[in-house]
């Protein structure tokens, strides 16, 4: 069997030769420990991002089938975005910046997590009409100029498709990248800006939503419509933390849910069977909004402090509700042993169906190479 048939038969409860090994993807600094130890060579270092041809060579050298973000991402976000510009540096050296989505951050050289947000931009209809609107205009362009990966190279998806894209006989799942609805809507407000703003103008919040869940609908539909064949559809959100969701549920069904359900419906129409959202943290009180509109397969199922995995949603929801994730990463840092009790925790989770363990997040700076190839190794023996 191919990866992808692997991948399609596993979440849709049909037989299959052996579980695919997928991966989430390396943090930078991660993959700059493993260059200096002499895993991966510098250019595949500093060259990697999700689906690319290093993408793949780094995850053949570990062990794994391929990544879960292998999609084809039409552009659904600002365009073009901001210019990242320094507005002042501080003596310690940490600049601030207003970053590409017109957010001013701090950044501090040599440090690798999410910089301060200290002010946003989009604070009102004025910024919002004149800074950002422009920026979420559907043309088709932002589809046909994207690129797409063959593999081995990127290719300019043409109109048409390419006979890449058209080839349902690939070795690996594509995906259809399909936005994000509020997510996006979060990084530019921030959680605070976001939240007043439903409070103090609501119709500018509508129009907000409704502007990025139709440009995200026409990304979507030219992308089918244009005879390219996929093999998932996705959406990115990470808008819940370790305490839970960022936005209140039943504002978050009212606003956005419908918005889902269209380009679920969309999606389905064409025949693809598997849609995948990312969000991390506490997902649970979204779980639902997201599954009665159409999305059926929950990733990367952060382990976190408070130990998600699949079996009770599917309890809940039944075995309409796959995942993707949920393997605790943080065993890359210890020893065998403790990966062999993680296959093991995960053994169960796997039995259920529908489900294809995947570290909960980017592999982190902490892992050991040789510890990430014995997973790859120990989970490809795991019986079909």
């Amino acid at each position: 069997m191919t990866n992808k048939e692997r991948a399609i038969a596993v979440l849709n409860y049909k037989q299959y030769d052996r579980l695919p090994i997928v991966h989430f993807g390396f943090w930078m600094e991660t993959l700059e420990k493993w260059h200096h130890e002499g895993h991966i060579a510098f250019e595949q270092a500093h060259s990697w991002s999700d689906c690319t041809p290093t993408d793949k060579q780094i995850g053949d050298k570990l062990g794994f089938d391929f990544g879960w973000y292998n999609c084809f991402s039409p552009n659904t976000g600002l365009a073009p975005v901001f210019e990242e510009t320094v507005i002042d540096e501080l003596a310690d050296g940490t600049q601030k910046i207003r970053d590409s989505n017109g957010v001013i951050v701090l950044r501090k050289a040599g440090a690798g997590s999410i910089p301060a947000e200290i002010d946003h931009l989009l604070k009102n209809r004025g910024a919002w009409e004149e800074h950002y609107l422009p920026k979420l205009q559907f043309i088709k362009e932002r589809v046909t100029n994207c690129n797409v990966n063959t593999g081995t190279e990127f290719k300019p998806f043409v109109n048409g498709g390419l006979d890449f894209l058209k080839d349902t006989n690939r070795q690996n799942p594509l995906g259809l990248y399909c936005g994000s609805l509020f997510g996006q809507i979060r990084d530019w407000l921030g959680v605070e800006g976001v939240s007043y703003l439903y409070m103090d103008d609501e119709p500018l919040y509508d129009e907000i939503i409704n502007t990025v869940g139709e440009l995200c609908y026409q990304c979507t539909q030219t992308a089918l419509s244009s005879g390219a064949k996929f093999d998932f559809a996705h959406f990115w959100e990470d808008i819940c933390f370790k305490n839970g969701p960022l936005v209140v549920p039943s504002i978050f069904n009212k606003k956005v849910g419908h918005y889902y359900k269209r380009i679920t419906d969309l999606v389905c129409s064409y025949g693809i069977e598997i849609i995948s959202l990312d969000c991390d943290g506490v997902i649970d009180s979204l779980l639902p909004v997201w599954f009665e509109n159409g999305i059926n397969t929950m990733f990367p199922i952060e382990m976190g402090t408070w130990g998600a995995n699949i079996k009770p949603w599917r309890v809940k929801y039944g075995r309409g509700l796959r995942g993707v994730g949920g393997m605790n990463k943080v065993v890359f840092s210890r020893d065998y042993a403790a990966i062999d009790a993680e296959i093991e925790r995960l053994k169960p989770l796997i039995e259920l169906g529908g489900y294809i363990p995947c570290p909960d997040h980017r592999i982190a700076p902490d892992a050991k190479w040789e510890n990430v190839q014995y997973y790859c190794e120990k989970l490809r023996l795991i019986d079909s």
